[in-house]
């Protein structure tokens, strides 16, 4: 089993203005003159920490992590305003263009699954390869899935966890029921909702609860970014025009290589979504690893994941 590479530090680091409301945090690490590779991070919301530098080798790869809106180092936190999935894929080319990058490797997880695909359909002159892992297509149904009906068969204890701040009479819409507590003007309320929502996704993440995960994940400012940003895109379909965008423009894409990874036990994003895109890209390696969930820093999936990021050195 491929274990992560050493920990390293940044060579360059900075904020980036991006308009009038949102400057984002960017770092590289590695290799200054090494094959160029982004890391997208999931929620939305979540953020960058150190260990996402380690899924690739410093001795090649010229690494680049970012802090998305409101989230990470990035300012203002928890902020909704002029957050769009749009306005993350337009970060993504101001990045690319400050950093003097032509072609790339897009590498994201989960939400960064979503992200990269939209990104790569948009600009796939800018990306010479993919990584996507825990696929999450944005649909109605993974949303149903998770925060509905579904799950909780799964998890009856920790969804009645997440029952709880909401009124009964609510409970049939729990996205919309989150989002009135979580746009709350009262900073109680607020906290009182992020805490539960981020709970729901920290105790089910992982085929094997992790109380360390859960306590970093469920901390009180990652908590609020990643409840309240989660909650506004899937009240807005993520911003997509349809349901099944990212599948129904997946032929821009076909030409670039890529590897999609995924969690055969996976409750957050079902191992479905996964096969539902390699049937639509079968240009792409699909790899299922079992006995593994939804976290990237589960060993089967780390492991899956240094292979692909070694496989791709020589693209």
């Amino acid at each position: 089993m491929r274990r992560p590479y050493p920990p390293i530090e940044p060579y360059n680091s900075g904020f980036l203005k991006m308009d009038e409301v949102h400057t984002l945090y960017f770092e590289e690490s590695g290799n200054p003159k090494g094959s160029p590779i982004i890391f997208l991070h999931g929620g939305p919301g979540s953020g960058t920490d150190a260990n996402h530098r380690c899924y690739f080798d410093p001795q090649t790869y010229r690494i680049i992590l970012f802090d998305q809106r409101g989230c990470g180092k990035s300012t203002p936190h928890a902020c909704l305003e002029k957050n769009t999935t749009w306005d993350l894929v337009s970060d993504i080319e101001k990045i690319r263009k400050h950093l003097g990058i032509d072609k790339w490797i897009v590498f994201g997880g989960s939400w960064g699954s979503t992200l990269s695909l939209a990104y790569a359909q948009a600009h796939p002159d800018h990306v010479k390869g993919l990584i996507v892992r825990g696929i999450f297509l944005s649909r109605e149904k993974e949303l149903q899935w998770f925060y509905q009906y579904g799950a909780h068969h799964l998890f009856p204890d920790e969804w009645e966890k997440f029952l709880l701040p909401i009124p009964e009479n609510e409970r049939s819409d729990m996205i919309s029921a989150y989002y009135k507590q979580l746009t709350s003007n009262d900073s109680e309320i607020r906290m009182r909702a992020a805490k539960a929502w981020s709970g729901w996704e920290a105790a089910t993440v992982k085929l094997v609860f992790d109380p360390v995960f859960f306590s970093k994940f469920n901390a009180d400012d990652h908590a609020v970014a990643v409840a309240r940003i989660e909650c506004h895109y899937f009240m807005n379909n993520s911003f997509f025009p349809t349901d099944n965008y990212l599948l129904e423009n997946v032929s821009k894409i076909w030409p670039i290589p890529g590897i999609i990874i995924h969690g055969r036990y996976d409750v957050v994003c079902p191992v479905e979504n996964a096969w539902e895109l390699h049937k639509a890209w079968p240009e792409a390696t699909l790899e299922i690893v079992p006995a593994t969930g939804h976290a990237a820093s589960e060993v089967g999936i780390t492991d899956a994941l240094v292979r692909a990021t070694d496989l791709f050195r020589a693209i």
